[in-house]
């Protein structure tokens, strides 16, 4: 379930860029704002490349439990870190279990993830086209991120809108915003928070409630390719129907080196 939102955060990212958009008051003020469809298309472009790029390389994983004590502070709970590194040109990931709860692991259970490539099923919206016809996008205003100037773009569901597809679903949930870097044309960061029941396997596996919130960050690796540097994810609701569910982790990725010379 995690690794799900892991994976829509940046789809919805660059879903959005490829969608139209309407300019709000404020974003009309006396500075105009980037020429529309050359500035969308850059930051789509450069988005889609990075994606494409992550594949590329080796990297740390750590993902951390939160958790709030009786006297309501914020704690700390397992703490878990891994080795990823792609392998067959890109087509298949390993993940190393080599820290937890900040010891190192030896022999740490070691999970082979096979990347797989969408296929469009005739007549059918590919799941970037779900997660498009399920959203609302409007360019806000510009803010300094960091002593940069960025792009503000924020998206709600779309009432009418029927998914195809399980990411478009979960899409058709969330409402927030996006930062672009406004000079390099790339994501720095999404906000997104749940308006609706976001259910897994039909409700039986799991329903997170409304409120649940996620946050990712991108920033420069290389000096040139931008990829994502961690997401949090914080939610409640109900697991096999009866168990209570508390969810609140960060997931924090580092140490990227490039391994490969090109992905799938």
């Amino acid at each position: 379930m995690r690794v799900r939102f892991v994976l829509l955060l940046p789809l919805l990212a660059t879903t959005l860029l490829a969608a139209p958009f309407r300019l709000s008051a404020l974003a009309q003020g006396a500075r105009p704002l980037p020429e529309h469809d050359t500035f969308v298309r850059a930051t789509r472009d450069n988005l889609i490349r990075s994606q494409r790029a992550q594949f590329n390389y080796a990297y740390k994983e750590r993902r951390t439990e939160f958790h709030v004590n009786p006297f309501g502070r914020v704690g700390t709970g397992g703490i878990e870190g891994w080795e990823v590194t792609p392998i067959e040109n890109g087509a298949v990931i390993l993940r190393k279990l080599i820290e937890r709860d900040g010891k190192p692991v030896t022999d740490g259970e070691v999970d082979r993830i096979k990347v797989k490539e969408e296929r469009r099923r005739e007549g059918r919206r590919t799941t970037m086209e779900d997660v498009v016809a399920m959203l609302n996008f409007k360019i806000a205003r510009r803010e300094a991120v960091n002593g940069r100037d960025a792009i503000v773009i924020t998206f709600t569901p779309r009432p009418d809108g029927e998914p195809e597809t399980r990411e478009g679903r979960i899409a058709k949930s969330f409402t927030g915003s996006v930062w672009v870097d406004e000079a390099a044309r790339e994501v720095i960061r999404i906000d997104a928070k749940a308006v609706d029941t976001i259910s897994f396997g039909y409700g039986v596996i799991a329903r997170l409630n409304e409120g649940t919130t996620v946050t990712l960050h991108r920033q420069p690796i290389d000096g040139a390719v931008w990829l994502p540097t961690s997401i949090r994810f914080a939610g409640e609701g109900r697991a096999l129907l009866l168990r209570s569910l508390k969810v609140d982790q960060r997931i924090e990725w580092s140490e990227y080196r490039k391994v490969l010379d090109s992905g799938p």
